[in-house]
């Protein structure tokens, strides 16, 4: 739950950046460089949030794999073989 509403928190600074970059003046410098400064500060941000979502899916992955590989064991045990 916390992830999400940071996860909402990025998304709704994004939005506030588009709005601001929408808004100021090509002559004025000092809000450009302000809304530079605060756009690389959420690339970063962004950049983090996606490193974890990664290291997030790959433990998934993995979880999955050897539950897969559990289960295929587990089914070899448990069916008794015909004989002939």
């Amino acid at each position: 739950m916390i992830a999400r509403n940071e996860d909402n928190r990025l998304l709704l600074k994004l939005e506030r950046l588009k709005a601001r970059a929408a808004s100021v003046r090509a002559d004025d410098r000092a809000q450009l460089i302000a809304l530079l400064d605060d756009i690389g500060t959420l690339r970063e941000r962004l950049m983090r949030e996606c490193a974890r979502l990664d290291g997030e899916i790959d433990r998934a992955m993995f979880r999955a794999t050897a539950m897969t590989a559990y289960g295929r064991g587990a089914r070899s045990v448990r069916v008794p073989r015909r004989e002939h």
